[in-house]
């Protein structure tokens, strides 16, 4: 592991690689200004900032909820190729366990958020964040499904290599999502 003040330098040198001055008024402070970017937006690899995912049982203020719960907001992480942006759209949606427990829904944002605070590829965020929710819900009576779809545009792709707009779709189904064609297509029909 590196020193804070060695990851400075490394910043420093990589600004003179570039063919910048470091040392001129604009960028003087850039060094310590990406330290405290990388902080925030590397957030994903520090276990002390993870979300506590907030459950509660299904049926506790005498309703047992067994229909399906959709939620949808934007993502934004880095690629483990380029270190470029990749952002977009999530839909997410699960089954409750009659039996089981019910996630408070702002977590399901949170836990995008923290999974995608990592150098990640598309494939695996879908797979990071179902599985965390569905840890969070329990084994015993876990969720009888989830789904996850991701909707991202790539910057490695539109703004260097390719230089081609366009979006990559990512799904992740698990349970009834999986094996219902039925149950699959309302999840689908709320996203349209």
């Amino acid at each position: 592991m590196i020193t804070e003040e060695q990851a400075r330098e490394h910043i420093v040198d990589l600004l003179e690689y570039i063919g910048e001055d470091p040392s001129r008024e604009g960028l003087k402070e850039t060094p310590d200004r990406i330290l405290r970017m990388f902080s925030e937006i590397f957030r994903g690899y520090d276990p002390a900032q993870a979300p506590r995912i907030t459950t509660f049982p299904n049926g506790q203020d005498g309703i047992v909820y067994d229909n399906m719960i959709v939620d949808s907001g934007s993502f934004y992480s880095l690629c483990e190729h380029h270190c470029r942006t990749f952002f977009g759209q999530y839909w997410f949606a699960y089954l409750p366990n009659p039996k089981g427990r019910i996630l408070g829904l702002s977590k399901v944002g949170r836990v995008v958020d923290y999974c995608a605070s990592r150098l990640q590829v598309q494939e695996r965020l879908v797979q990071d964040v179902v599985q965390m929710l569905t840890e969070a819900l329990g084994q015993e009576n876990p969720p009888l499904g989830m789904a996850l779809i991701l909707k991202g545009r790539h910057m490695c792709k539109e703004s260097r290599g390719a230089r081609k707009s366009g979006e990559m779709t990512t799904t992740y189904l698990t349970g009834a999502f999986r094996r219902n064609p039925q149950v699959r297509a309302e999840f689908l029909s709320y996203i349209k």
